[in-house]
């Protein structure tokens, strides 16, 4: 006989529960507070997930508890001190408004009873915890939308990995899909280039428009990560939109660390050569990134605004994520909707009082069984 303690029950559940659809939004993660003591452990989970250090578990384990985990810490603390905002970091602030908007647009469109909530891949609340909540709270269906518009094992197949290590603990796992990416979704694209435009006609426009993307070790590439040309596709989409030639926009990514060679070129590196070249004013978004966050805030609009200046350019001038603006929720909520297709949930034409009904009578056959 099968040792059932092995799965996690529904606590607090009852045959009474209405049943619901659920959207559970995913994005990296951040640390509790802009400290070393808040960044160790948080650096500590995600430096040590397999997908995002492909190195062997021994050897990577003595590099980051023997010299990264002593260092790293109080570096990227004071980096989060540059951004730190009174109600906490911008990413969590941000991705929790994303939620809220969405919440908000499907309940304006859907009479379903639907869910929304976030989790994070590192950091609270975390992915098991909001998969075991939603359960209990009647979620039979679950969407997993990673924040993430363009896939990498290291981002989304890693919130991939957390979601099946969740629902592999769950004697009744919900209904499962997952939106793997979305890089070249038309209302994302329109709503990237919307937010460009809109900032182009408040801001007037730069000389030049830098597209910066997060990097990865280009050996993941080689080894078959369709990110780098998921990027590219992006960068295409909307620079046709823009209606601009190759001239005007540039792509490069951030964020590389260690000595391996990453994708490139490198934002830093890109954005001297740019200043360099008689480039005066620079325009840089960041279509890799759902809202802004210390990549985006510190990286982009400090780091390399004065990596810009010091090599002669006059003004790097950040143009904002799409964050929980009209745009981002509208182009979710499509997106949402064509995932979700055949959930009752989430269809025109659901009928309340006959779902209803129909849970009732469940329930009291249930009932009639023994269940309570």
């Amino acid at each position: 006989m099968p040792n059932s303690n092995h799965y996690t029950g529904l606590s607090g559940y009852s045959h009474d529960q209405p049943l619901k659809a659920g959207v559970l939004l995913v994005n990296l993660g951040t640390p509790e507070a802009p400290t070393a003591g808040a960044l160790r452990p948080y650096l500590a989970q995600f430096l040590g997930d397999p997908r995002v250090i492909e190195y062997p578990r021994w050897l990577w384990r003595l590099i980051l508890h023997g010299v990264i985990l002593r260092i790293r810490p109080a570096r990227s603390a004071h980096a989060y001190q540059r951004v730190w905002t009174p109600e906490g970091s911008p990413l969590r602030v941000g991705s929790e408004a994303v939620a809220r908007g969405l919440g908000r647009a499907l309940a304006s469109l859907r009479p379903g009873p639907v869910q929304v909530e976030l989790a994070m891949r590192y950091g609270q609340p975390s992915v098991a915890s909001q998969i075991a909540r939603m359960q209990r709270e009647g979620v039979r269906r679950l969407l997993v939308l990673p924040l993430y518009p363009q896939y990498s094992a290291t981002s989304t197949g890693s919130v991939i990995d957390a979601v099946a290590d969740s629902l592999k603990q769950l004697r009744w796992p919900p209904e499962l899909r997952i939106v793997n990416d979305y890089h070249n979704d038309p209302a994302h694209i329109e709503a990237l280039a919307r937010s460009i435009e809109d900032w182009w006609n408040r801001q007037g426009r730069g000389d030049r428009l830098l597209l910066s993307f997060h990097g990865i070790p280009e050996r993941y590439l080689h080894a078959g990560d369709p990110y780098y040309c998921q990027c590219h596709a992006t960068a295409r989409l909307l620079r046709e939109r823009l209606q601009l030639d190759a001239t005007q926009m540039v792509v490069s990514f951030q964020s590389r660390v260690g000595r391996e060679r990453w994708l490139h070129p490198y934002t830093d590196a890109t954005v001297r050569e740019l200043a360099a070249q008689g480039v005066k004013r620079l325009d840089v978004a960041c279509p890799g990134f759902a809202v802004d966050c210390l990549e985006t805030l510190e990286e982009i609009a400090m780091q390399n605004r004065d990596f810009f200046v010091e090599a002669g350019g006059s003004e790097l001038r950040y143009i904002p994520c799409l964050n929980d603006s009209a745009g981002q929720i509208d182009s979710l909520t499509q997106l949402v909707l064509r995932h979700t297709q055949g959930w009752e949930e989430f269809s025109p034409d659901y009928d309340a009082a006959a779902t209803q009904a129909s849970q009732h009578a469940a329930r009291e056959r249930a009932r009639a069984h023994g269940a309570h």
